[in-house]
């Protein structure tokens, strides 16, 4: 399978369940996997919803049992960045995360990410919290302060953002098999056997 035809895994640093997924999709799909970063509050915007994660009859549910999965996955205990999910979000670490794929790192930032909201649970709003990570991920400073100031950067990520939502794509993490979607982190298995897995 060429990386053109390879799943997507559709993502964002704020989702716990796209964590989670990230822990298993290389290893559940089979082949390469193609990792998109994507803004998922422009995603919620074009859907005209709002996730269980602000909603205080489902927040508390979901939380436990992103909190099982991870047990069961052999995680470590999940902690919970400040503020999430409303102000815990932020753009700038998405932007890093393309800085990082431009520099073949995407993978590393992204898990080194994941790590700090929902293994830490320090968050990633601040500026320290991105060069932290990145650093972690083998980039230089330098690259990831201009880069995600970067109209090129910016667009970009806008770009698969919006190729998402008219995708179809509703949630994240998502895994794309060409035409269909799997919505997320108990679906990676189906989308395992619609890319061909044995």
């Amino acid at each position: 399978m060429s990386t053109t035809d390879a799943p997507v895994f559709y993502y964002d640093f704020n989702s716990p369940y796209a964590y989670l997924a990230a822990t298993r999709v290389d290893e559940v799909l089979p082949g390469p996997v193609r990792w998109q970063p994507i803004a998922f509050a422009f995603v919620l915007v074009a859907r005209q919803r709002t996730p269980w994660s602000m909603h205080d009859d489902t927040r508390g549910p979901g939380v436990a049992d992103c909190e099982r999965r991870a047990s069961a996955y052999g995680l470590p205990p999940m902690r919970w960045p400040p503020g999430w999910p409303v102000e815990s979000h932020s753009i700038t670490p998405l932007r890093a995360a393309l800085v990082a794929d431009e520099h073949g790192l995407l993978r590393q930032f992204s898990r080194a990410a994941f790590a700090r909201n929902f293994v830490s649970g320090e968050g990633l709003t601040r500026p320290e919290d991105v060069l932290a990570v990145s650093a972690e991920a083998g980039l230089a400073e330098a690259d990831v302060r201009d880069g995600v100031q970067s109209p090129r950067i910016k667009e970009a990520l806008k770009a698969a953002t919006d190729e998402a939502i008219e995708l179809g794509i509703y949630g994240v993490p998502t895994v794309a098999v060409g035409a269909e979607l799997f919505w997320g982190d108990d679906q990676l298995e189906a989308a395992a056997a619609a890319a061909g897995a044995p």
